[in-house]
Order: structure tokens, then C-alpha cells, then sequence
């Protein structure tokens, strides 16, 4: 039997079918029971050969626009971009190597961000390069001190 493609059916019939078959009620439950981590981690969870990093962050994103948490989302997916990358924390050392992975994850969580907080991760990539948080830093969830810091929620 071979493994669905990603985008065959009705992919958010599957990630919901997924996340309640897990025992949640929504993708948002399913992730916050998992923090730190990868979106491509929670989408292996949900369907190795089915279920895209993407499909899972589109599913999110639906439910933090419905909730008007966009921003947290925002920074959860920042926290889960730094957790697979950076496992023990931010790098004691900054030296290019080191820099240019730091850009790589900030690039990626630009990639995940939706146009209307795009400035504002921008500006919060910019700041974490130009002042790095202390060495071993690494957040734990969106409601990190640091992360509300340099992308405070604005949702009304």
C-alpha cells in the first residue's frame, strides 16, 4: 500500500481527523501539548507521509486568526524553528558559521510569517542579531519573556 500524497483529499478533514483521533479538539490543543516542538515534527506526528509542516501552520494560523492570537502564533512558530536548530539553547559563540545559522532559522520563520506581522519579525530578527539574547537562552513556549519583548501582542 503506498503512503497519500500530502495535498491528495481533503487535507484539513485529515489534520482534524488526526488531532482528534490524539484526543484534542483542535490544532492549536494538539501543538500547545507539544511545545518547542518543529512544525515538521508535528506534522510526522499527524501523518508521516501525509501531512506537511505547512498544512500544520496553515491549520494553525486559521485557528489564531479566528482566536486573534496571530502574534503568538508567531512567536510559537519562532520558538519551534529555534528548538530544531538550536536544541541546548542560543549558541555560546557568534562567530560567522554560527551567524549564518542563526539567519537561516530567522529566514525560515519569515518564511512561516504572514504578510501582516512580516515588519515586525523583521525588526525582532534584526534585534536578536545586532543583540544577542545570552548564550544556553531558549525558549520554552510563545509566551517567552524575551520573545513578548521583541513582538508584543497587538491583536484587539
Amino acid at each position: 500500500m503506498s503512503a497519500r500524497h500530502p495535498w491528495a483529499g481533503d487535507v484539513r478533514a485529515r489534520l482534524y481527523e488526526r488531532v482528534r483521533e490524539r484526543g484534542y479538539d483542535t490544532l492549536t490543543a494538539f501543538a500547545e501539548a507539544r511545545p518547542a516542538v518543529p512544525l515538521h515534527g508535528l506534522a510526522d506526528e499527524l501523518g508521516e507521509d501525509d501531512v506537511a509542516a505547512v498544512q500544520v501552520f496553515s491549520g494553525l494560523l486559521a485557528e489564531a486568526e479566528q482566536r486573534r492570537q496571530v502574534t503568538r502564533l508567531v512567536r510559537d512558530v519562532l520558538v519551534r524553528e529555534l528548538s530544531d536548530d538550536f536544541p541546548d539553547g542560543w549558541p555560546t559563540v557568534m562567530d560567522d558559521a554560527t551567524r549564518m545559522d542563526v539567519a537561516i532559522a530567522l529566514g525560515r520563520w519569515s518564511g512561516y510569517t504572514p504578510e501582516t506581522h512580516q515588519e515586525r519579525v523583521d525588526r525582532a530578527s534584526d534585534a536578536l542579531l545586532a543583540a544577542p539574547p545570552p548564550p544556553g537562552w531558549r525558549p520554552l513556549g510563545p509566551d517567552d519573556e524575551l520573545l513578548q519583548t521583541l513582538l508584543p501582542d497587538e491583536e484587539a
